[in-house]
């Protein structure tokens, strides 16, 4: 295990009926908030209102600035900094899943400067004072309600970068699983399996040959993504099992999972931010396209290290295989089957992308494999995970 420093600020509530918390929640913060969330759902599940009234009785005066898309916009970000400034906001609260809490942390940093924010995505300037945020999480994926990074498309450019910062992290979050009851069953399936790939990440990207304790986290916290995921989709309104998931998605990125494993990095994440900013697609879904091309390309690499996650969370179909190779194959098959049984796509043809589209893809992902500083990922390596996605 390798030396590490875990620190995590954001204050976590979680349960039934803790929606009001929001108000005296922010109130600690300040007193003129930028009220970001998305377009419609939070208003017809009744969110909305929960929140606004919970704002209002803690005297917070809200400015809303709704409209937040998947796969967030810099534009609709740069709208949004130019109204916290405009109408003086002291705090940021954030109504959503990962991408209107990424919005909202991009407007935290923006507000406080005069470049434009889009430099902290590039490297040209680092954050060095934020406003506060809140949150309320409406889907279990994305991890944002308890970390420090967020990711931003910009549309001119084509680009769709991230990035991490200790200043990002908000200061509370409130996690209601019934807020979740409405969630779809393609986007509960997706958030599935974004939690899957923020644990797959760390876990085979360590270069420590012994992290047990890790190890054995993360392989818990991807059976019970699995679990949790089946459960929710048998029955929307399981409180036990969108709680499960909810919880599973949040430990999933919050730091936890990384301490001790020493530098990693997000090599799928990087190939899919580029499905998503050429294509518009689904985080999640473009994660289950990219996932097992990657780690078939990645086992010719490290077969005993999927083998081990393959004996492990999916048991004695994939011990009872002789060799390295041979279990790490299966494991590979194993969970594109369950990416299959969610219905969540595990092929780029799926999507309407092709091979003749690979190249482009592959050097709109090398931009971000370079902020990223992922220099073993060449143009033609990430073609060639790419072609196994097909």
């Amino acid at each position: 295990m390798q030396n590490f420093v875990y620190h995590n600020p954001t204050k976590i509530i979680f349960g039934r009926n803790t929606i009001p918390a929001i108000g005296s929640e922010t109130a600690l913060l300040g007193s003129r908030a930028l009220l970001v969330y998305g377009k419609t759902s939070c208003k017809k599940s009744g969110l909305y209102d929960q929140v606004t009234h919970a704002l209002d009785e803690a005297e917070v005066l809200v400015t809303e600035h709704g409209g937040v898309r998947s796969n967030p916009t810099l534009d609709h970000v740069r709208s949004g900094i130019r109204k916290a400034k405009d109408h003086k906001c002291d705090v940021i609260v954030a109504v959503g899943g990962g991408s209107v809490i990424d919005s909202a942390k991009a407007i935290s940093a923006g507000a406080v400067v005069n470049h434009d924010v889009w430099k902290f995505f590039i490297g040209k300037k680092s954050i060095k004072h934020t406003l506060p945020l809140t949150t309320v999480l409406t889907i279990a994926a994305a991890g944002s309600e308890m970390n420090s990074g967020m990711v931003i498309t910009n549309e001119k450019t084509r680009e769709k970068f991230g990035f991490g910062n200790k200043r990002l992290f908000p200061k509370a979050s409130i996690l209601d699983p019934e807020i979740t009851f409405t969630v779809p069953a393609d986007y509960t399936a997706y958030g599935a399996v974004d939690a899957i790939s923020h644990v797959l990440e760390f876990y085979m990207t360590t270069r420590d040959p012994a992290t047990p304790v890790q190890d054995r986290l993360m392989e818990g916290l991807i059976e019970n993504s699995m679990d949790a995921c089946n459960r929710c989709l048998q029955g929307p309104e399981d409180y036990a099992a969108r709680a499960d998931l909810m919880w599973t998605a949040t430990l999933a990125l919050n730091g936890l999972t990384a301490a001790g494993l020493g530098r990693v990095g997000f090599p799928m994440h990087m190939i899919e931010h580029s499905l998503s900013a050429l294509y518009d697609i689904a985080h999640g879904a473009g994660l289950s396209i990219i996932i097992p091309g990657w780690l078939a390309w990645f086992s010719s690499h490290n077969s005993k290290r999927v083998a081990q996650l393959g004996r492990r969370v999916f048991g004695n179909s994939i011990a009872e295989l002789q060799t390295y190779q041979q279990q790490a194959e299966e494991t590979c098959s194993v969970l594109k089957k369950w990416f299959d049984s969610v219905h969540s796509p595990t092929s780029l043809s799926e999507v309407g992308i092709h091979e003749t589209d690979i190249p482009a893809i592959a050097e709109n992902a090398l931009n971000l494999a370079k902020v990223w500083r992922l220099s073993a990922y060449t143009k033609e390596s990430i073609k060639e995970i790419l072609r196994l996605c097909l």
